[in-house]
């Protein structure tokens, strides 16, 4: 529904049909959820020409935008509604080279949100006595006015959140400061920081090596998260030159643009590498997942490895082919399967 809603805008400002289209992802979703994107885009009508990374493409918004043309490295910072992204790139000259890349499939402002609704439920449980927490519609208002709440916070350091009859002719108001929000989410604010970590050490890239620190993504707005990730890179400070809301979508149109052979000379020369965000590998004997490609190897890219089968006079084998940081393949996303025969 999402994709159709972008489709009709692009056709209403463009005035004639649209049909082809890159869409983005974070960075860290399987193959199964770039897959479901995809058969998403295709329902919506569109003709899905590529699928990429969103870190990525707002590097290409950066990129662009800069004019880089000696070697710098780019950490970008993505957290949005839903998603968390971290991705490490090279940057020279139109060259984007991503190093490394991490991240949660499920953290962003929504979960922030929910943080702020169970605490206002439980402060007008104490208010009034009512509980409101099987009622949808009250839950949908005070969910708003929580989310105004959220943003408010970001530029003031306290805010009300009111909501006229929120059950049975009850009123409720709550003021409610930056340093409460911070202590409700605190726990949320801290699972940003180790895909940070693991960027750093599987890209080789020492912190101080870090030219820019670039943010993306709505929730990058929060002044705790921006306080948190400058500490941790040593009281650096962060770029906020790039719309964290359409940077993402930006690279995504200069991405649209080379795969349609645009002519123009910032696009043409450009070279985009990105990286295969999670393992890939083979099931052994014993449920054991033995890992071909290892995360964040440069694709596209091919391995070769020589495995032996389980018993002698083997004539077929089944190969099975799994995704993921698990040493057992039970732990990880089944790929695909196929069949040896006749050895």
């Amino acid at each position: 529904m999402v994709l159709i809603k972008m489709k009709e805008i692009a056709e209403a400002y463009l005035g004639r049909p649209c049909t082809n289209s890159v869409i983005t992802v974070p960075a860290y979703f399987n193959d199964a959820q770039r897959q479901a994107t995809k058969d998403a885009g295709s329902i919506a009508g569109l003709n899905v020409q590529r699928i990429i990374n969103e870190p990525t493409a707002a590097a290409i918004a950066y990129g662009l935008d800069k004019k880089v043309k000696e070697e710098k490295n780019i950490l970008i910072f993505d957290l949005g509604g839903g998603t968390f992204d971290v991705s490490l790139l090279a940057i020279e000259d139109g060259i984007f080279e991503v190093k490394a890349t991490n991240g949660h499939t499920h953290l962003g402002g929504e979960d922030f949100d929910n943080k702020l609704v169970n605490f206002c439920i439980k402060e007008f449980k104490k208010q009034s006595k009512h509980d409101i927490s099987g009622n949808m519609r009250a839950l949908r208002r005070l969910r708003t006015q929580c989310e105004k709440a959220k943003r408010t916070l970001s530029a003031a350091h306290q805010a009300t959140i009111e909501c006229e009859t929120l059950h049975e002719g009850t009123d409720f108001t709550l003021t409610l400061s930056r340093a409460k929000f911070e202590e409700l989410c605190q726990g949320d604010f801290l699972k940003c920081m180790p895909p940070v970590e693991s960027v750093i050490n599987d890209s080789g890239v020492a912190k101080s090596k870090i030219d820019e620190i670039v943010l993306v993504g709505g929730s990058t707005r929060i002044p705790k998260i921006q306080q948190m990730l400058s500490d941790f890179l040593g009281g650096r400070a962060l770029n906020k030159t790039i719309n964290p809301d359409e940077a993402v979508a930006y690279g995504a149109a200069v991405q649209a643009a080379i795969l349609n052979g645009s002519q123009s000379k910032t696009v043409k020369s450009m070279l985009l590498l990105d990286v295969a965000p999670l393992s890939m590998g083979i099931e052994t004997t014993g449920g054991v997942m033995s890992i071909v490609v290892p995360r964040n190897t440069t694709i596209p890219t091919e391995k070769t490895q020589i495995f032996t089968t389980e018993f002698d006079n083997m004539t077929k084998d089944d190969v099975n082919i799994y995704e993921g940081e698990r040493g057992m393949v039970r732990d990880c996303h089944l790929i695909g399967k196929f069949v040896l025969n006749d050895i």
